[in-house]
């Protein structure tokens, strides 16, 4: 059986860049210069999800990227059944539910959500993220202010329970969800055929 350290988990890595370093003149007019040539749209489908094999994560931007400073926003697919690590931090975190139904644990209490809801991570919190359905996958967009956090010298974070390295009977296999290649469109424009479709046959 592997480790999770030899897995190679997100969480895990021992040189994490959590604040980029920002040298040059006093007017940074080379920072600047090269800020504002960075590209401002990150195509999802040419990013791929990285852990397993119970929480998958898509990051979009962190301050080793180059694009910004202040923001770590991820995206989060559970597999059926799946959970994540337990773990705190002192930044808060934002999590809307694209998908799915879980629940969270804070501080040992437990909260549900579902598609369309926001669960709010505290500061300070001891928690852990949970796909309570055994047999769908769920997804999360993540947005903190983690970069910040520990800007200001506020580091105080801790894993109590690495993630799993072994999946749920439901997820042995299970590959996230990507972004379609062509877009969404195709499948709105299929869902929009089958509902004409079913409609020219109800009269």
């Amino acid at each position: 059986m592997e480790t999770k350290e030899k897995q190679g988990f997100y969480h895990d890595k021992k040189d994490r860049v959590f604040v980029r370093a920002i040298q040059g003149e006093y007017n940074l007019k080379e920072e600047l210069k090269r800020l504002r040539a960075a590209p401002r749209v990150r195509k999802g489908k040419e990013m791929k999800f990285i852990d397993g094999p119970q929480t998958f994560s898509k990051h979009y931007i962190e301050p080793k990227d180059g694009l910004g400073q202040t923001l770590h926003i991820h995206l989060e697919e559970y597999a059926p059944g799946g959970e994540s690590q337990k773990h705190g931090h002192v930044n808060e975190a934002v999590f809307y539910i694209l998908d799915g139904e879980g629940a969270e644990e804070h501080d040992g209490v437990r909260y549900e959500w579902e598609a369309g809801d926001v669960a709010i991570v505290h500061n300070n919190c001891v928690h852990q993220h949970f796909n309570r359905n055994p047999k769908k996958p769920a997804r999360a967009l993540v947005l903190k202010t983690k970069p910040m956090f520990l800007f200001m010298n506020m580091l105080f974070q801790k894993t109590l329970q690495g993630r799993k390295d072994q999946p749920t009977p439901n997820g042995v296999g299970y590959i996230p969800r990507e972004e379609p290649a062509d877009g969404f469109e195709h499948d709105h424009d299929h869902a929009h055929h089958e509902h004409s479709h079913a409609h020219s046959h109800s009269h």
